[in-house]
């Protein structure tokens, strides 16, 4: 787990956050125990800025990963920020809900997706 953590604090040297100045890390675990960094970049009109997750699944989905056991998310006010609902329903598309949240604050914490966004909107929704 302090390792993930470490490589989430590590990616929030790369953020971009002018506007918010609110620097936020994300490391993400695939099952074969590749890691995959991102970092919040902000734009001018915000809805176009990336969040840290974003950053680190696309890259991991733009390789190829599918299947993920954890992510460990901080900021650099190490508030144990969490994941947003928009991260949430993204993880929801390729995990299950005991995939595990690692949160950076006084102590890490440790959340299951499923306990942070329930009863989410899946692809069997649309099949329906």
């Amino acid at each position: 787990m302090e390792d993930l953590l470490d490589a989430a604090r590590d990616a929030i040297d790369e953020a971009y956050a002018p506007y918010s100045e609110y620097t936020v890390g994300a490391a993400l675990e695939t099952s074969d125990g590749s890691v995959y960094t991102g970092c919040n970049i902000e734009n001018a009109n915000y809805s176009n800025s990336l969040h840290a997750e974003e950053v680190a699944i696309g890259a991991a989905v733009s390789d190829g990963h599918r299947s993920f056991e954890r992510v460990a998310v901080t900021s650099g006010k190490r508030d144990g920020v969490t994941p947003c609902g928009m991260c949430r329903q993204t993880f929801s598309e390729f995990c299950d809900e005991s995939f595990e949240i690692i949160t950076d604050g006084d102590e890490p914490t440790v959340y299951e997706l499923g306990e942070l966004l329930p009863t989410t909107i899946t692809s069997d929704h649309l099949d329906k």
